[in-house]
């Protein structure tokens, strides 16, 4: 079960803070997220830049705070769709534990059912799920991309866009 081939443009909005590494990962690797336990490197992406925007502020009643945007050109060999009931079928994925409540399992000590699942996807040789947006304000149809193996060529590509070079090269900007 390695996946499929995606090919298309994917978004991700993030704190300004880290737009001078707009593909590393290291964040989620850091902290955790919905797809990857602490220690395993992820890049979450989003169908829609505006889906980007609703994830990263994931619902939260405050303003909108500053975001750095960035889009990337992905051709990917390995990407497996878990966005609908009938895919995860096919996977052998229990689509409930796509949304499951992973911070509350986690903090609670518990292995969240998505990290599980992502353990045993990452060790099939799988570098990446499609899987519907669970953040408040998302539509019906919303996907997101979530990468554990990428590059910036193929066959694992996921290009920052940047043709301008209006991105910063390092933190020096933030000093």
């Amino acid at each position: 079960m390695a996946g499929d081939y995606f090919s298309g443009t994917v978004y991700r909005a993030h704190n300004p803070r880290w737009s001078f590494a707009p593909d590393s990962g290291a964040g989620a690797a850091k902290h955790g997220g919905r797809f990857n336990r602490p220690g395993v490197p992820a890049l979450y992406t989003s169908s829609r830049y505006e889906l980007a925007i609703v994830e990263a502020h994931q619902g939260l009643p405050y303003k909108l705070q500053p975001l750095t945007i960035v889009s990337y050109d992905v051709a990917h060999d390995s990407v497996l769709d878990l966005s609908t009931p009938a895919a995860c079928d096919v996977a052998n994925v229990a689509f409930e534990d796509l949304g499951c409540a992973w911070e509350l399992i986690a903090y609670e000590g518990a292995t969240p059912p998505s990290w599980a699942l992502a353990d045993r996807l990452i060790e099939a040789g799988v570098g990446a799920i499609i899987v519907p947006s669970f953040a408040v304000g998302a539509n019906r149809g919303d996907r997101n991309i979530v990468f554990w193996r990428w590059q910036s060529t193929p066959p694992c590509q996921v290009a920052v866009n940047d043709d301008w070079h209006r991105l910063p090269r390092d933190d020096r900007s933030w000093r």
